[in-house]
């Protein structure tokens, strides 16, 4: 059983990749983090690595995907708050980013949705209390919304 993961993603400009994530309140782990790459440690297990687009071609046979054309993944954050989901999206459109998505509500979910500088695509969730998530639950059968998490589909 995997113990972490580790997440690539290709960047134009680690230091200012690094800078846009530490505005957003986000660390950094010291033991992965130099002028080559950065570590964005999410969790205790949960990993970004930010790596320049000719390191991480060393990673894979293929190109990477154009992200101002093409979306290669959506990373999804699950915050604890509606506030916190307003919070981290502010302080990413005051650093840098730009807004994806109008916010979604579906049930006790709330998200709204932001591109790094590099244009990758993060979203941030908050799913409600237990309690309400209990009654959600057939949200996530929907066709419309994730299977994981019963977050609305982009659409």
């Amino acid at each position: 059983m995997p113990k972490q993961i580790f997440v690539n993603l290709p960047v134009a400009d680690v230091r200012r990749s690094t800078e846009f994530f530490t505005a957003l309140g986000l660390a950094f782990n010291s033991h992965f983090t130099d002028e080559n790459a950065g570590c964005l440690q999410l969790e205790d297990n949960i990993f970004v690595m930010l790596l320049p687009h000719d390191r991480f071609a060393k990673y894979t046979r293929e190109d990477s995907v154009d992200s101002s054309a093409a979306t290669e993944v959506a990373l999804t954050l699950r915050v604890e708050s509606r506030e916190a989901v307003d919070a981290l999206v502010g302080k990413a459109l005051h650093s840098g980013g730009s807004a994806f998505n109008e916010a979604k509500e579906q049930d006790s979910t709330y998200s709204r949705s932001f591109q790094d500088p590099d244009r990758h695509l993060w979203e941030v969730v908050y799913m409600g209390e237990p309690q309400q998530l209990a009654r959600a639950d057939a949200s996530l059968e929907r066709e419309d919304a994730d299977p994981v998490t019963g977050v609305p589909l982009i659409g």
